[in-house]
């Protein structure tokens, strides 16, 4: 996201798919391992392929689960689905399953990303995969209550998440009447001279 002088308040929404991403990564890495074993072992002689493939995953899965019950750290399985996605390449079926593994590879940082929605004086951003951008004009109100940030937009549309609190800097009185000023001045008809 852009500076603070660009955008008076950047509100950071909490990740929720952080869970869901260390689940489906552990269990395509896990998965994976189990098949690459098999075709190493009913091959009947060493294939490089399968060889570093396991390597690699078992030490990428051993490595996060030591991490993730150490620390409160984030862990990341895009190394384990990329070595992954190239072994299955080399397997006698699923070599489709490149595409899928590459591209979750790819999307694991986004995703574990969190929103941050920015708030300027003439626009709203909203700093996803694809940005979004809102006039204030398309916006009813803009309300930050409790740990939960509302946006009610004139098409009955309506954003509400709760918010990383470890990320404010700001008071929710004092965003709240911010908002509220810069909505009331783009509503007011400028005067032309």
């Amino acid at each position: 996201m852009a500076d603070q002088s660009t955008y008076p308040y950047i509100i950071v929404i909490r990740n929720e798919h952080s869970r869901a991403m260390n689940a489906i990564g552990f269990l395509l890495c896990f998965v994976s391992l189990l098949f690459f074993l098999k075709e190493q072992i009913s091959s009947q002689r060493l294939v490089f392929t399968y060889c570093i493939g396991i390597g690699v995953i078992a030490f990428v899965l051993i490595r996060n689960s030591i991490i993730s019950r150490q620390r409160d750290k984030q862990v990341y399985y895009s190394k384990g689905l990329l070595i992954a996605a190239l072994v299955w390449t080399n397997m006698p079926y699923f070599q489709w399953l490149l595409f899928v593994f590459a591209a979750l590879a790819l999307i694991e940082y986004q995703a574990r990303h969190p929103l941050e929605i920015g708030f300027s004086y003439d626009h709203i951003v909203f700093n996803s995969l694809l940005k979004k951008k809102y006039s204030w004009s398309d916006v009813n109100h803009v309300v930050l209550k409790d740990g939960l940030l509302t946006v009610d937009f004139r098409n009955n549309k309506i954003f509400q998440k709760e918010i990383d609190a470890g990320e404010q800097e700001a008071s929710e009185t004092e965003f709240n009447a911010w908002c509220k000023g810069v909505m009331t001045e783009s509503t007011e008809p400028r005067s032309t001279l």
